[in-house]
C-alpha cells in the first residue's frame, strides 16, 4: 500500500473517527486515503479551529484529538491551537504535510522548517522521511500526546512520502501506560502533614479532572471534610454543590476563596499546573506547607517549593493517603462562613432593574443547563467571571484555556464538544474572541451539530481595557466596531436573539439551550 495509506490505517487502530483540518495540495494522498476509511475528514474554515477542535476533543475524551494541516501557511495557522493544547495538557496530534525531500535543503515555494517550529510546543514531533516508519512514528504520537501528562505532538509528512509503497503495518494498539505506585516514604510524611494540620485545604488543578482523579478526589473531601480550592482548569474536580467546594481561587469578592489558602496551615496540591496560576498569588512568602500530588515532579519556584512530592497517577497518590492508616480530620466550621458567603454571592439572581453584566447573566444560565451539559469559556472578561462565578458540577463540563489562555476558542470548540458528548453545549465567548473564529459556524451548520453561541458584546477588548484602566485611569487602543450580530446569525442560517432585559434573556436560555439547534444569543453588556 501506500505509505499515505498506512498512515490512516494506523490512525484507525488508534481509535481516530474524525479528522478536523483544511486540505492542501501536498495532502492529496493522505485526504483520497481518509476518503476510503472508517475516518471522517471534516473540511474547517481556518487551520486553527482546526486545532481547537481537536484540543477540546482530547481534553474532552482523554483520546487524541487530531488536526490536519499542508505545509507553509497552513502550519503555522495551527500553531495557536497546538501550543493552547501543550500548555493545557490536552491529548492532541498535528499531522502537517511538506514539499518532497527533494527540496526541503533549500529555499521553495512555501517551505518552512515545520518541525524546529513545533519543537517548543510540543511533546515530541519528527519527520516521517520514509515509509518505513510510518507506523512506528504514528503510534509513538498517540503515545506520547496521551500519557500523562498529555499535550500536543506533532508529525510532518512529505508529499513524496506519502505517495511512495510499503509492505509494513500498522502497530496494534495496547493499553496505556501506567504509573508505578506513589513512593510508601512519600505518602507517609503527607499523610502526617495532614494529619497535624488543624486547616488544611486541597488545592485541585487540571489533572484534578482527568483519568479517574475527581472520582477519588471526591471519597477523600468526603472522608476527611478537607475543603477544596480549585484553578480555573480545575473546576468540577468536585461539585461546586458540595459542602467543602471553595469554587476557585478568584471567587467571591477581592477573592476570598484564595485567601482561604492564607487561613490554612497546609495545602495539598492535586494535579496543579502552576502554569494554570501563579503560586506567587496565593503563597506570596513562600513560606505555606505543601504536599505535591501529581503525574510529574513540581516545577522549581521559590513560591511553591513543596515538603513532600508524590509523583504517580492522582487517583492512586489520594488512594494511598486515604488508605495509609494516618486518622486525617478537619473541623468543617474553620470554613464552612465562607463556604456561604461565596454561594450566596454567585447564586444570587438579579433584580429587574440591574444593568446587564456577565456575572448577573450566570445564574441564569446555570438553571438553564443541566449538570452535565458543556460549557466553552472564550478568553476574555467573560472568562474571569465564569471561572469565579458558573457553578460546576462535574469534570470537563466547563472548558476554560488558562495554560495559554487564547482567544477564539469557543466557537471551535463548541463544535467538538458537541460532537464528543451527549450533553448540551454552551459557547461563551465575547465580541473580540467570537470573530476570531466565527466562520466555523459554517462548519457546525454542515456537520449539523446543535450549540448555544451565547455571545456577551461591549465593543471593546474589555479584559485588557479593564486592566489599562485598574492601572492608569483609562484605556486606549481596545475600542471595537461590530456588524449585527443577529443578522450576522442568520446569515449562516441559524437564530439570533437579542433578549432587551431580565425575563427575556432567561426565556431564551431556557428555550434554546436544550434546542436541537445552533442559536446565537448576542447580551450587550456594560
Amino acid at each position: 500500500m501506500q505509505a499515505a495509506d498506512l498512515l490512516v490505517q494506523c490512525l484507525e487502530i488508534e481509535g481516530v473517527d474524525r479528522v478536523f483540518g483544511l486540505p492542501g495540495e501536498e495532502l492529496e494522498d493522505v485526504l483520497f486515503s481518509l476518503r476510503d476509511s472508517t475516518i471522517s475528514f471534516v473540511p474547517v474554515r481556518h487551520e486553527q479551529g482546526a486545532a481547537f477542535m481537536a484540543d477540546v476533543h482530547g481534553r474532552l475524551t482523554g483520546d487524541a484529538g487530531v488536526c490536519l494541516s499542508t505545509l507553509g501557511p497552513g502550519a503555522t495557522n495551527l500553531l495557536t491551537g497546538i501550543a493552547d493544547a501543550h500548555l493545557d495538557k490536552s491529548p492532541t496530534v498535528a499531522i502537517t504535510g511538506q514539499g518532497g525531500l527533494e527540496r526541503l535543503h533549500k529555499e521553495s515555494h512555501q517551505r518552512l522548517d515545520i518541525v524546529d517550529m513545533f519543537e517548543p510546543i510540543t511533546k515530541w514531533n519528527t519527520q516521517i522521511s520514509e515509509p518505513e516508519i510510518v507506523h512506528e512514528s504514528v503510534h509513538k504520537a498517540f503515545k506520547l500526546a496521551e500519557y500523562e501528562k498529555p499535550g500536543a505532538t506533532h508529525l510532518e509528512f512529505p508529499e513524496d512520502i506519502a505517495s511512495e509503497d510499503t509492505e509494513e503495518r500498522p502497530l496494534p494498539r495496547r493499553d496505556r501506560v501506567r504509573r508505578p505506585s506513589p513512593d510508601t516514604d512519600a505518602v507517609e510524611r503527607a499523610a502526617s502533614l495532614l494529619a497535624d494540620a488543624d486547616q488544611p485545604i486541597i488545592l485541585a488543578g487540571n489533572g484534578g479532572v482527568r483519568t479517574r482523579s475527581s472520582e477519588r478526589l471526591r471519597s477523600f473531601v468526603d472522608e476527611t471534610d478537607i475543603p477544596v480550592v480549585a484553578t480555573y482548569m480545575g473546576k468540577g474536580a468536585i461539585s461546586d454543590t458540595d459542602e467543602h467546594s471553595l469554587l476557585t481561587l478568584d471567587s467571591g469578592p477581592e477573592a476570598q476563596a484564595g485567601r482561604a489558602i492564607e487561613r490554612s496551615d497546609a495545602v495539598l496540591a492535586v494535579g496543579y499546573d502552576i502554569a494554570e496560576h501563579d503560586p506567587a498569588n496565593w503563597n506570596p512568602e513562600g513560606d505555606k506547607r505543601i504536599i505535591h500530588l501529581d503525574f510529574e515532579p513540581a516545577e522549581v519556584y521559590e513560591h511553591y517549593n513543596p515538603n513532600v512530592e508524590i509523583v504517580a497517577d492522582v487517583s492512586a497518590g489520594l488512594r494511598a493517603i486515604q488508605e495509609y492508616g494516618t486518622v486525617i480530620e478537619t473541623a468543617p466550621e474553620w470554613y464552612a462562613d465562607l463556604r456561604e458567603e461565596l454561594v450566596e454571592n454567585v447564586t444570587r439572581r438579579p433584580d429587574a432593574d440591574e444593568s446587564v453584566t456577565v456575572r448577573r447573566t450566570l445564574p441564569l444560565l446555570r438553571d438553564a443547563m443541566a449538570t452535565d451539559d458543556v460549557l466553552i469559556s472564550d478568553t476574555g472578561n467573560h472568562k474571569m467571571a465564569i471561572a469565579q462565578n458558573y457553578i460546576t458540577c462535574e469534570p470537563n463540563t466547563c472548558i476554560i484555556s488558562n495554560g495559554l489562555a487564547t482567544m477564539g476558542i469557543a466557537v471551535p470548540g463548541a463544535v467538538a464538544a458537541d460532537l464528543a458528548v451527549e450533553g448540551n453545549v454552551v459557547a461563551a465567548t465575547g465580541d473580540g474572541g467570537f470573530l476570531m473564529n466565527a466562520a466555523e459556524i459554517e462548519t457546525a451548520s454542515r456537520l449539523d451539530c446543535s450549540f448555544t453561541v451565547l455571545l456577551f458584546n461591549d465593543d471593546d477588548y474589555g479584559l485588557i481595557s479593564a486592566k489599562q484602566t485598574e492601572h492608569r485611569g483609562e484605556s486606549t487602543g481596545t475600542q471595537l466596531t461590530n456588524p449585527d450580530f443577529v443578522t450576522f446569525a442568520e446569515s449562516f442560517g441559524i437564530e439570533g436573539y437579542r433578549p432587551e432585559d431580565w425575563d427575556e434573556l432567561e426565556d431564551v436560555l431556557e428555550r434554546v439551550v436544550p434546542a436541537d439547534d445552533i442559536t446565537l444569543i448576542e447580551v450587550p453588556v456594560e
